[in-house]
C-alpha cells in the first residue's frame, strides 16, 4: 500500500497510512474526492455508490495512481444492501477504521405546499435515514476495536435553499452527529459532521448557469465557490489524529459564508 505523495493536493496526514475506509457517494463529487485525498494518504477504500460505471472509474484512477480501492453497487438506504457491503470490505480490505457517511440527495428549490408526501419520504430516507442505517452497519466493528472515526455529511445554509426536507433531514444528521458523539465517545469513537456551501462539483457545472455560479461565488467572504478538495481536506483532518480531540463538531466548508448569516 502506498503511503501519501507530498505532491499531491492535499494535506499530509501520515498516522492515516495503512488503515481502511469507506465511502458513501463514493462515485463522484465531494465523495469521490474524498476517496481519493484518503488513498493518497494510503489508506485502503471501499467506495459505495449506485452508479457502477461511475464508481468503478473512481475506483480504477485511485489505483493508477498507486492507492488501493474497491468499488462495491448498493443502495444506502437498504440495510441488507450495505451488510453485504460490510461483508465484502471485511474479507477483502479489514476492519473499517474511518467510515465518511456521504450519499445524499442534491436540494432544489421547492416550497413546502409543493412538497408531497412521497417526495418527503424519500429525501428523509436518501439523506437522514442512509446516514443512519451506514453508521448502524459498519459500527459493531468499531466497538470491538474501542476505535473510529466517522463523517457525516449536511450542507451550510441549506435553510436557505427553498427545500423544506433537505433542510429538516440536515438538521437530523447534525443532530445524529452530537448524539453519536455523545454515546460513543466513551468508546472511543468520534462522530464529526462536514458542512459544506456551494461546492464546484459536476452536478453544479452542470445545472447552475455561470453567471449563476459567480453571483453564488460573490455571497461568500472568500469569492469563490468551494471545490471538492477543499471538502476532502477538510474531511482528512476530522478523521486524524490531529483532530482527536474533535467529536460532535459540525464544520463548516462554506468559505466563510456562515458568518454571513443574519443573527
Amino acid at each position: 500500500m502506498t503511503t501519501a505523495d507530498p505532491h499531491a493536493p492535499y494535506p499530509v496526514h501520515p498516522d492515516l497510512a495503512g488503515k481502511v475506509a469507506v465511502v458513501t457517494g463514493g462515485s463522484r463529487g465531494i465523495g469521490a474526492e474524498t476517496a481519493r485525498a484518503l488513498a493518497a494518504q494510503g489508506v485502503a477504500v471501499c467506495l459505495v455508490g449506485r452508479d457502477r460505471q461511475a464508481l468503478f472509474s473512481v475506483a480504477e484512477s485511485i489505483g493508477k495512481q498507486g492507492g488501493t480501492a474497491i468499488g462495491a453497487v448498493a443502495d444506502v438506504t437498504d440495510a441488507a444492501a450495505l451488510r453485504r457491503v460490510a461483508d465484502r470490505v471485511a474479507g477483502e480490505l479489514g476492519p473499517v477504521d474511518v467510515l465518511a457517511a456521504f450519499a445524499g440527495g442534491h436540494p432544489a428549490p421547492l416550497a413546502a405546499p409543493e412538497l408531497s408526501e412521497e417526495r418527503w419520504r424519500r429525501i428523509l430516507d436518501s439523506e437522514l435515514t442512509a446516514t443512519f442505517l451506514t453508521v448502524h452497519t459498519f459500527l459493531p466493528g468499531m466497538l470491538d476495536r474501542l476505535s473510529g472515526s466517522i463523517l457525516t455529511l449536511s450542507s451550510s445554509g441549506r435553510a436557505d435553499t427553498g427545500n423544506l426536507a433537505h433542510a429538516v433531514a440536515d438538521a437530523g444528521v447534525t443532530a445524529l452527529t452530537r448524539r453519536l458523539a455523545t454515546e460513543l465517545g466513551p468508546h472511543g469513537i468520534r462522530v464529526n459532521c462536514l458542512a459544506p456551501a456551494a461546492v464546484r462539483t459536476g452536478r453544479t457545472t452542470g445545472t447552475v448557469s455561470k453567471e449563476d455560479q459567480h453571483r453564488l461565488a460573490l455571497r461568500t467572504p472568500l469569492r469563490r465557490l468551494g471545490e471538492p478538495s477543499d471538502v476532502a481536506s477538510a474531511a482528512l483532518f476530522l478523521a486524524s489524529d490531529a483532530a482527536s480531540y474533535l467529536t460532535g463538531v459540525t464544520l463548516e466548508v462554506a468559505g466563510g459564508r456562515v458568518s454571513t448569516r443574519p443573527a
